[in-house]
């Protein structure tokens, strides 16, 4: 049977240039991680491009599965010269709004996260588990990772040392959860780790009341603290994922009263610990600037960390232009 997918136009011009051969990859991804070897092309059906491959007919938990594709506008079986929609599968646990209403200079996109998110869980043991997964994102700044995470069902957890970027993601999200009226508590803590008390904020979430009653919910974790302390800090709460768009500069503040290091010198600081977080079978997926930091190196440091980072095919080329200063790209790695 000979499958198309439509993709949705992005709104960003730039992003929208590298959407066809990003989609691509990550639909390869898809396939993959449900064990289907089918080649994706691109092909033009009435003036539209499409992702086309061939496969048996699929399962309608093979079709829920990749409909979670990041960017799939329609997805239909060609039937001749015909095209016959397929009804997609909504994994959406909240509304779509929650990673994207809120606006500030550097957001990643959340389609492009989404798309990491998929790689990552793709490549993990946990891909076709109908148990939420938990995801972490290490250097969470103001959540885009953690919302994305949430909206599709997973819960999640975020760490970052910056204050004002943590408390505009809790403002933000109390005022999400008021808006659509859901059912939350909220438990506002601190965790001591090296004689110093990191705060915590813990929701407690559900997308409608009866499941916040039955105990049916998500979570949502914010730590502010520098993300060297993570392996301790969540040292009895594993993740199954890690998603992390890295900062694109070179030099990085540590917050242990040492001098500046190199972004590298942090990485190998930090993976170790991000790594101890991480369930067996778990995987990664780091965005970062292709100008500033070198792909081979950053699979160096992996590598060194104790992970495994998948560098063939599908995974191998997210690589795309930003703006000047930026070229974006993006690997996948899982925990060895």
């Amino acid at each position: 049977m000979h499958f198309c997918f439509q993709l949705s136009p992005h709104a960003n011009i730039r992003y929208r240039e590298a959407q066809l051969s990003l989609g691509k990859a990550e639909l390869q991804c898809l396939l993959t991680g449900l064990g289907l070897s089918c080649p994706v092309e691109s092909e033009s059906i009435g003036g539209v491009t499409f992702l086309c491959f061939d496969a048996p007919e699929l399962t309608d938990a093979q079709l829920a599965v990749l409909s979670r594709h990041s960017a799939a506008l329609m997805i239909c079986e060609k039937q001749g010269e015909l095209l016959r929609p397929l009804d997609k599968v909504s994994s959406a646990y909240l509304t779509e709004d929650l990673a994207e209403v809120l606006k500030y200079k550097g957001k990643t996109s959340a389609v492009f996260t989404r798309m990491m998110l998929n790689c990552a869980h793709a490549a993990s043991d946990f891909f076709t588990i109908d148990t939420p997964l938990t995801v972490l994102d290490p250097m969470c700044g103001k959540g885009t990772t953690c919302f994305v995470a949430l909206q599709q069902g997973m819960n999640a957890v975020g760490v970052d040392v910056d204050r004002r970027d943590l408390k505009e993601a809790a403002d933000y999200f109390e005022r999400h959860l008021q808006f659509h009226r859901l059912k939350h508590k909220l438990d506002q803590n601190s965790r001591t780790v090296r004689k110093q008390a990191i705060p915590a904020a813990c929701y407690t979430i559900a997308d409608t009341k009866e499941h916040f009653r039955d105990g049916d919910t998500r979570s949502l974790t914010l730590l502010l603290a520098d993300t060297g302390l993570t392996g301790e800090l969540l040292k009895k709460q594993p993740v199954h994922l890690i998603v992390s768009d890295l900062p694109y500069g070179v030099q990085h503040a540590p917050q242990d009263g040492r001098r500046k290091e190199s972004f590298t010198q942090l990485l190998a600081r930090v993976l170790p610990g991000w790594r101890s977080v991480l369930t067996p079978g778990g995987a990664i997926a780091l965005s970062f600037n292709a100008l500033t930091l070198k792909k081979a190196d950053l699979a160096q440091l992996l590598t060194d960390a104790g992970f495994i980072p998948l560098t063939d095919a599908p995974y191998h080329d997210f690589e795309h232009f930003v703006e000047t200063a930026v070229t974006r790209d993006f690997i996948v790695a899982r925990r060895g």
